[in-house]
Formats: C-alpha cells, sequence, structure tokens
C-alpha cells in the first residue's frame, strides 16, 4: 500500500493551478492500482494506493511524481488481499 500524505501549501498551489488532477494521474498510471482511496490523514491530503509492487526498483518511478511536486511525505507498507493471506497461513501448517 503506498500513502501519500500531501503537503498543504503544495497541495493548495497544485490545486489552485490545476495540476493536482494530473500529478495524480502521473502516479495511478505508474503504479496501476487494485484500488485507491482519498481522504485526510494527520490533517493533510491523503491518497491511499493499493497496487502490485512487482520489484522494489519500481518505488522511485511510483513515488517521486507525489515526492517532488506535491512534497508529500510518502509511506510504503506490505499488505495481503485475502488471497495470499491465505496462501500464506497454509504455509504455517
Amino acid at each position: 500500500m503506498l500513502k501519500i500524505e500531501v503537503d498543504t501549501q503544495a497541495g493548495n498551489k497544485a490545486l489552485m493551478d490545476g495540476t493536482l488532477p494530473k500529478i495524480i494521474q502521473q502516479v495511478m498510471d505508474r503504479a496501476k492500482p487494485e484500488a485507491t482511496y482519498y481522504g485526510t490523514e494527520g490533517g493533510c491530503r491523503t491518497a491511499f494506493v493499493f497496487f502490485d509492487l512487482a520489484d522494489s526498483s519500481d518505488i522511485p518511478a511510483v513515488a517521486e511524481p507525489a515526492f517532488q511536486q506535491l512534497g508529500a511525505k510518502v509511506t510504503l507498507t506490505p499488505v495481503m488481499n485475502d488471497e495470499d493471506l491465505q496462501r500464506g497461513l497454509s504455509q504455517l501448517r
């Protein structure tokens, strides 16, 4: 899961100059998410992007637009879907 917490000033500027949707689309085009949710966390505009990170070398391509253009805090957290969890649990037997 990719969590993007957008800097308020940078987010306001991108919203006002019309670049915010384009920047978000850059991230989505690179991540090819299974699901994306938007809300607030810690008082910041926040996106929760669920995608399959095939290779760790893909991290810069996915995260850099948010870092560079939105001054965002970016967190990558490994998560599993139900199928992944079941497969992992079956290995415990």
